[in-house]
């Protein structure tokens, strides 16, 4: 059975095999799926891992389009976030993977925006502080923390502590749903609207909304939903949105429109990384009855 797997490999590429040995060896094309090739590709693959196991549930794609309910949930009796919580090999492997996936565009927000006008900004569910720590690195007088889950907040504290920023940064364990600490001149939303549906959307959104109080800003950075299919527009990931997590890449209206229910207004939007754009909310202004 093995070396019927492996010659089908051949096939496709992934190994080439001796003739005269019968040993096989990595073609260029298979050692994308070695442990230490910067793509993650292999752990994209495996199906223990989040991404792979996730993946297996496009099977109830059809499911999902006759009645919008989640694959991932129909597949395995649970969603995606409780499954997550569950189990810590799949937390491990999805912050693992967020992290990889944004360290290229974290670099590029911290320095295509003027975070240097913030004394103090939150970042919410900012994983282990990627973000955050690029940010300092940049912008010397800026402090931050980070939210999110317990033992994702543990791992921003000790990225913190490695790069020795002391009182300049820190990490609290929380959720999104529940009151965020207030008082800061910023709150980040960093890819985490998409994931979620708009009720739940909202939810997020008023809290930042709560914490922020009169004088804060809610900074959203997404991949916004703009030009047509197979220009520009992802509809691989948005199906991957509403199949995992029952989420949804959204326009800049339809973002405005959420965050104008929480009481929020548009100010300004900046591309500020190769696929995604900021849009900075304030508080919206009193409007006098008529």
């Amino acid at each position: 059975m093995l070396r019927r797997l492996l010659d089908h490999l051949v096939t496709v590429g992934v190994f080439d095999r001796d003739v005269e040995t019968g040993r096989y060896r990595v073609t260029d094309f298979g050692r994308g799926l070695r442990d230490d090739d910067p793509g993650g590709l292999r752990a994209d693959l495996d199906i223990t891992g989040w991404l792979g196991r996730a993946e297996l549930a496009f099977v109830e794609l059809l499911h999902t389009v006759r009645t919008g309910e989640l694959g991932y949930s129909r597949r395995y009796g649970r969603g995606f976030w409780a499954d997550l919580a569950a189990t810590p090999q799949l937390r491990k492997s999805f912050d693992a993977k967020m992290n990889r996936r944004f360290e290229v565009q974290a670099t590029q927000i911290a320095q295509r925006f003027d975070w240097g006008r913030f004394s103090h900004i939150v970042d919410v569910g900012g994983g282990d502080g990627t973000l955050l720590d690029r940010i300092l690195r940049t912008h010397p007088k800026v402090r931050g923390s980070v939210l999110d889950v317990p033992t994702t907040a543990a791992a921003a504290t000790e990225r913190f502590a490695e790069a020795g920023w002391g009182e300049r940064a820190d990490a609290v364990a929380g959720s999104f749903f529940e009151p965020l600490p207030g008082g800061a001149d910023a709150y980040v939303l960093s890819d985490i609207l998409h994931d979620w549906d708009d009720d739940n959307a909202r939810a997020i959104l008023t809290e930042c909304t709560r914490a922020a109080a009169a004088h804060g800003l809610v900074l959203v950075i997404e991949v916004l939903r703009e030009g047509l299919p197979g220009q520009g527009f992802n509809t691989a990931i948005d199906l991957s949105m509403v199949v995992f997590f029952g989420g949804r890449e959204r326009t800049i209206e339809e973002i405005t429109a959420l965050a104008g229910d929480c009481g929020l207004e548009l100010r300004d939007t900046r591309r500020v990384a190769d696929e995604r754009t900021l849009l900075e909310f304030g508080i919206a202004e009193p409007r006098e009855k008529t």
